[in-house]
C-alpha cells in the first residue's frame, strides 16, 4: 500500500491490552489509569479477522504490543492464530520482559519470530525506581529465555532523555554488545506536546519513511502515533478502515490527545 506521500505501508502494530504489570514513570501515572472495560477490548477473533484483511491489503509485518501484552490471558494463543496467516513475514512482540522467562519457549513454538524487550538501566535500584517496583532480575532472565528459545534477534529498547551517551545508555549498549543483543535508543516522548525523535538503531520517529498503522486495544486504527486521526474498526468494514487510515496518514506527526502510550502500543 502506498499513502499520499509515496510511503510503502506494510507494518501493523497491534495493542492487545492497556494493562501493564509495571508503572514506568514516563508511561503511566503513579496512581495508575482508568482501564478500558473488558467489553471494549478487541477479542482475539476480531484481531485475527482484522489482521487477515490487513495482510490482504499489503501488511507483511506485525508487532504485538500493549500495555504489556503478556498480562493478557491467552496471548500465546493469539500469537498462534496470527502466525497462521499466510503473508506475515515478520511477527514480533514488544514486552517489558517480566513474564518472558515463563512464556518465551511457548511463544516461539506458537510462531513468534522475535522480541523487543524494554530495559533502561542495568542498575537494580534505578530499574525499580523507573518502573515503580519492577525487579530487573526478571527482565534479565527473560532476555536469556528469549535467546535460548530462538526469538532472535533480541532487541533491547532503552529510553533516553537527551543522549545515547548518558551513563545508563552506555551500560545498556555495553551489556547488549557483550550478550549478542541489539540495543535501540528511544527518546522520551510526549504525545500531547508532539515531542519525539528518530530511534537510534531503529526506524521509529522517522516520519518521511514511516510505514506503520496502529490498532489500539479498543479497536481504533490510527495512521500516526502523534495524531488523533483514528477509525473505529467496529463501525466500518475492515477494508474501508484500512484504506481510510492509509489515505489520511499525515506527512508528519504533530500531537495527540485521544490515546496514551499504555493503550496505543508505543
Amino acid at each position: 500500500m502506498l499513502d499520499n506521500y509515496k510511503r510503502h505501508i506494510n507494518y501493523l502494530r497491534i495493542s492487545i491490552t492497556d494493562r501493564c504489570n509495571l508503572r514506568c514513570v514516563y508511561c503511566m501515572p503513579e496512581e495508575g489509569i482508568k482501564q478500558i472495560s473488558h467489553n471494549d477490548i478487541l477479542s482475539f477473533e476480531e484481531i485475527f479477522e482484522f489482521t487477515k484483511e490487513a495482510v490482504k491489503a499489503g501488511i507483511s509485518k506485525v508487532r504485538i504490543t500493549g500495555g504489556e501484552p503478556l498480562v493478557r490471558k491467552g496471548a500465546v494463543n493469539l500469537v498462534k492464530m496470527l502466525a497462521g496467516i499466510e503473508g506475515i513475514e515478520d511477527l514480533s512482540m514488544t514486552t517489558n520482559g517480566i513474564f518472558l522467562a515463563r512464556y518465551a519457549k511457548e511463544l516461539k513454538e506458537a510462531g513468534l519470530h522475535r522480541v523487543n524487550i524494554s530495559l533502561d538501566t542495568l542498575s537494580p535500584e534505578k530499574y525499580s525506581a523507573i518502573t515503580r517496583g519492577g525487579n530487573i532480575q526478571d527482565v534479565l532472565a527473560g532476555i536469556k529465555a528469549a535467546q535460548d528459545a530462538g526469538l532472535n534477534p533480541v532487541k533491547i529498547n532503552c529510553v533516553i532523555a537527551k543522549s545515547i551517551d548518558e551513563p545508563d545508555a552506555v551500560e545498556v549498549k555495553k551489556y547488549s554488545d557483550e550478550n549478542g543483543l541489539i540495543a535501540r535508543f528511544i527518546y522520551e516522548m510526549d504525545i500531547e506536546k508532539g515531542e519525539f525523535g528518530v530511534v537510534h538503531g531503529g526506524s521509529g520517529g522517522d516520519c518521511a519513511n514511516c510505514n506503520r498503522l496502529r490498532l489500539t486495544s479498543d479497536g481504533y486504527l490510527k495512521p500516526c502515533l502523534f495524531s488523533d486521526i483514528a477509525f473505529n474498526i467496529r463501525q466500518m468494514p475492515y477494508e474501508e478502515a484500512i484504506a481510510k487510515a492509509v489515505d489520511d496518514k499525515p506527512a508528519c506527526g504533530l500531537s495527540a490527545n485521544a490515546h496514551k502510550f499504555y493503550n496505543i502500543g508505543g
